[in-house]
């Protein structure tokens, strides 16, 4: 949550504690552990550190760990959901639902593995009635692992 320090700059990191109150996911699919910077309305950088621990690892693949894209992609669906809650000022509630309704130009460039740390850089596009694009790039040390343009939509709940 952003809060002025003492020397007056703003605070716009996030720990998991903070970032549980925007996200409703929780383990095994909560896929954001830290948010580095955020800008409502404009950007954000979220972090996702990859552990041999993860659930997915053992059937894909036990003799060469690789996370599966659409987890990658989800992880930057899930920074973009941050951003936008922050956006409108408002959290999650059980009266609305917050649906990753499209991807488009998602391209995956670099395995990623156990160990990695990856870097979630999303940008705020566009926001029409309810309907978010999104720009995001997952990177490993700097290389581009992943990259997407993303629609999500927030609803009323059935």
């Amino acid at each position: 949550m952003s809060s002025a320090t003492a020397s007056g700059t703003v605070d716009s990191r996030m720990d998991i504690h903070q970032i549980l109150d925007y996200l409703p996911h929780r383990y095994p699919i909560l896929l954001v552990d830290r948010v580095l910077d955020v800008v409502p309305g404009e950007r954000i950088t979220g972090l996702k550190n990859v552990s041999v621990n993860e659930p997915f690892f053992p059937g894909h693949y036990p003799h060469h760990p690789v996370m599966p894209g659409v987890l990658i992609v989800e992880a930057m669906a899930q920074t973009a959901a941050i951003l936008a809650f922050k956006t409108m000022g408002s959290k999650p509630d059980d009266k609305s639902v917050y649906y990753f309704v499209g991807i488009d130009n998602a391209r995956f460039k670099k395995p990623v593995g156990p160990g990695d740390q990856l870097v979630i850089d999303v940008a705020l596009q566009a926001n029409k009635r309810g309907i978010w694009k999104f720009s995001a790039t997952a990177k490993v040390d700097g290389q581009v692992a992943a990259e997407a343009d993303l629609i999500c939509a927030v609803r009323p709940t059935p």
